[in-house]
């Protein structure tokens, strides 16, 4: 059981026109690349960014997610339309703890940071939000979520979560594979670690 990623995301609004449309910018995020390889960090942390911010596009607003694909999922809960938490793990990390420590990130993080903070953030990682690194390295063993799982209980029990495939989330018209080779924000290098992923089914996050 692994956690990849936690990232809070401003997301860019899909339904704008493209001229004047604001890109989506990681704010804040922690990443556990130990399980790959040295040569596979570079390429695989770009590729969690990228899909980090695609499927925080494409989340419904006030909404509970989980968006599978094979043996990976992205966990996330869009609170307004500029602010998305999201929580990449693996298929085998309980979900009812990743949804909860999504809760917890979108209160603390609404807590420490205003809206306005969150609109006038222009580089990744801007906002600083410490919480995020000892929740990556705590809750890597979900046994530590007891108090965790209390916390959000109340908050959990009210929600919905929509349960979702990459496929299903994208609009209509898109894969994630033109995704890929249209993405500005992906080096070459990592376009070739996605599809060599995706053609070995190597244990990756190809989602």
């Amino acid at each position: 059981m692994r956690i990849y990623q936690l990232a809070v995301v401003r997301p860019s609004d899909l339904d704008a026109p493209e001229s004047s449309r604001q890109p989506s910018l990681i704010l804040a995020s922690q990443t556990d690349l130990s399980s790959f390889s040295f040569f596979q960090r570079g390429p695989a942390g770009e590729f969690i960014n990228f899909l980090t911010t695609m499927v925080a596009e494409r989340a419904v607003v006030g909404k509970a997610m989980a968006v599978a694909k094979e043996n990976h999922v992205a966990h996330l809960l869009r609170s307004s339309h500029n602010l998305c938490i999201v929580a990449v793990t693996d298929i085998e990390y309980p979900a009812m703890v990743a949804r909860s420590l999504v809760g917890k990130i979108n209160s603390e993080f609404g807590q420490q940071y205003s809206s306005w903070a969150v609109d006038d953030a222009t580089t990744k990682d801007q906002l600083e939000f410490e919480p995020l690194k000892d929740y990556i390295d705590k809750y890597q063993d979900p046994n530590q979520a007891d108090t965790i799982m209390k916390v959000q209980k109340e908050l959990d029990d009210t929600k919905v979560v929509m349960h979702q495939t990459i496929e299903s989330l994208l609009q209509r018209g898109e894969n994630l594979s033109s995704l890929v080779d249209k993405s500005s924000e992906l080096s070459a290098q990592s376009k070739t670690f996605y599809k060599t992923a995706k053609k070995t089914n190597v244990c990756c996050i190809v989602m």
